[in-house]
């Protein structure tokens, strides 16, 4: 029987028998007659995949003489003349070509590795990955940092589609330190690559860091529910001329349907004739549409979570949840998928979003945006505005969306006087106390920033009031207004909906009509003071309470941040006002350093000059690095 020939090397451990050098020495393929290593010819061919893919039998030189038997699935070992065959299976054991001298120890590992990622078991990945918090992995959609923020996301992920390995590379680092780059198959067609550095650390090797490069998508479902290039075309010349849009799945695209994020409602939907008035002045200005992306089933959500399409990625911050209702627009737009995000905020579904992803995120003042050919969840809040991610690319499409309004005047975005907004910024005190302390500290030390500039705004103190206060009124006109919108629907369909949504319209339905009046009552006095503040001023406020919740996070801890940013989101929505979120926060998660947002709150028909005065500021602070 041939034996297995290999040429000693100096990162070799194995003692070995002196033997022709094999010109192929980093490629091996095992003998389907004696399951042994046997070189290659002097000529360096392709790898043979055709027999490789038939017999799955490869090995690395070591390996090939080690008895393997497999435990699961097709690969179960077959016994024969006293030997452990190994046949290959749909656990992703590798086969394929295998870079020779990989440590016994080392490979059984890697393979351990791959049957509890394709397994989806979590404890035996948890194991293999290194304690600590200098663990890192990463893929396209960010960098995790510490085992247990990687153990988090692994979590909520779920296992892997079928793959079998087709070939592995080994290269020694150092002692104790290798490298270890492998391709996978997938049985639905296509091909990924992981990058792992193992070290041997207690006598046990384990994953110290680790970088994968998935089999690519033609789309992600939980980000886009129909997507082009373009999707639809808009005017060959423009001001938004090479802009891209990610369109919430709320507003009407003609020819399509309209899917608030159920699958249910879509399905029942007819194809909508005319676009929304919205999309309409984009595509006019030159901007294209990319796709119709997803949105929080009825926008009735600031989470950023689908029962139904599954979570979209925090382009930000990977392994945290993406923020709602504009989940869908939000994500494109981080990720790079689109210039612009086209998206309606009620409670917070730009600011949310734009605060947990580091976007800029503009809520315009109520009514502004006419919203003909958008779905409603409730229209005495609904409003149109936009994400992007960066304040020059927002500043473009403001001044084409809102700078003519009809009239002969500019009244409706820059004021009476025609005249920029005064540098005065107002520090909402009840809305800071809301906030959680890390996010509490950042703003402050940013104000002190502000402070510092040259030809810098003033400061100061005010109440708002009681919060609570803001969000009772405020939710109970909401929930009959939703309910108004929806009743018909979520009756003839009581199974339709997630779980957290359900239970919002349950509540909604409970609303009276004289519990509607009283707090329509309730919200005049504080839409009054809201204006009162902004009428030669501008609020600035930390947008949300902290950064975006791990994914992983529970029902129970999810609505607690839900409550406490709802508060804090109220005032600019009961006052009608335009509120612009601006990445300029970085606050520490349990997932690593994360964005928040800082809002600029001025009075209703300033959008245009808001957008301007943050830039400005945003720009000032950039310059001034010496600033602490």
């Amino acid at each position: 029987m041939p034996t297995c020939r290999r040429r000693p090397t100096s990162t070799s451990r194995r003692s070995s028998t002196s033997s022709p050098a094999c010109t192929r020495a980093s490629e091996w393929r095992i003998s389907p007659r004696c399951r042994r290593c046997l070189r290659r010819p002097p000529r360096p061919p392709r790898l043979d995949r055709r027999r490789t893919r038939r017999n799955r039998t490869t090995r690395d030189e070591a390996s090939c003489a080690r008895e393997f038997a497999c435990s699961h699935g097709e690969g179960r070992a077959r016994r024969g003349r006293g030997r452990a065959r190994h046949t290959g299976h749909d656990h992703g054991c590798p086969g394929g070509a295998v870079s020779r001298d990989i440590p016994d120890a080392l490979f059984t590992a890697f393979d351990r590795y791959e049957r509890a990622i394709l397994d989806n078991d979590l404890a035996v990945l948890d194991e293999l990955f290194a304690p600590g918090p200098g663990t890192l992995r990463g893929d396209a959609a960010g960098l995790l940092v510490g085992h247990d923020a990687i153990s988090a996301f692994r979590g909520v992920r779920g296992g892997v589609p079928p793959r079998e390995i087709e070939r592995i590379e080994y290269r020694e680092l150092a002692p104790d330190v290798a490298l270890l780059v492998s391709i996978s198959r997938y049985r639905g067609g296509g091909t990924g690559l992981q990058t792992q550095i193992w070290e041997r650390l207690d006598g046990r090797w384990l994953i110290t860091a680790a970088h994968v490069t998935a089999r690519a998508q033609a789309l992600d479902r939980s980000v886009w529910r129909s997507v082009g290039d373009p999707l639809l075309q808009g005017a060959w010349e423009g001001p938004l001329d090479g802009l891209t849009v990610a369109v919430k799945d709320l507003f009407a695209i003609k020819g399509y349907r309209i899917g608030a994020g159920n699958p249910t409602f879509l399905e029942t939907a007819r194809p909508e004739t005319a676009n929304a008035a919205a999309v309409s002045e984009l595509l006019r200005g030159g901007a294209s549409l990319r796709g119709i992306a997803r949105t929080d089933e009825f926008a009735y959500s600031i989470a950023g979570d689908n029962a139904h399409y599954g979570t979209p990625p925090n382009g930000a911050l990977a392994g945290a949840l993406p923020g709602g209702s504009s989940s869908g627009p939000a994500t494109a737009v981080a990720t790079g998928q689109a210039s612009v995000g086209l998206a309606t905020d009620t409670a917070g579904s730009i600011r949310v979003p734009a605060s947990y992803q580091g976007l800029w995120g503009l809520r315009t003042t109520h009514g502004l945006v006419p919203r003909q050919g958008l779905l409603p969840l409730a229209q005495s809040f609904d409003t149109i505005g936009w994400l992007t991610r960066d304040g020059d690319t927002l500043q473009r499409v403001v001044d084409w969306s809102l700078s003519y309004d009809g009239s002969t005047s500019t009244e409706s975005v820059f004021g009476e006087s025609g005249a920029d907004l005064p540098a005065r910024l107002l520090v909402p005190d009840e809305i800071v106390e809301a906030a959680e302390p890390e996010t509490r500290a950042a703003f402050e030390a940013l104000l002190a920033r502000i402070a510092g500039l040259d030809d810098a705004p003033s400061l100061r103190r005010v109440s708002v009031g009681s919060l609570d206060d803001y969000l009772a009124a405020f939710r109970t006109v909401q929930g009959a207004e939703a309910w108004r919108n929806n009743a018909e629907w979520v009756r003839a369909h009581p199974t339709a909906l997630g779980a957290a949504v359900a239970e919002r319209f349950r509540i909604a339905a409970s609303v009276t009509r004289d519990d509607e009046t009283a707090a329509r009552a309730a919200l005049e006095p504080l839409r009054d003071h809201v204006q009162s503040l902004v009428r030669d001023a501008v609020l600035v406020l930390p947008t949300v309470p902290g950064p975006a919740p791990m994914r992983t996070s529970d029902g129970d801890r999810v609505d607690a941040v839900r409550q406490a940013t709802l508060r804090m989101t109220a005032p600019a929505a009961v006052g009608g006002a335009p509120a612009i979120s601006v990445p300029l926060l970085t606050v520490p998660s349990q997932l690593g350093p994360a964005p928040v947002g800082v809002c600029f709150v001025s009075r209703p028909g300033t959008d245009v000059a808001l957008v301007r005065f943050a830039r400005r500021l945003a720009a000032g602070l950039a310059l001034r690095k010496d600033l602490p």
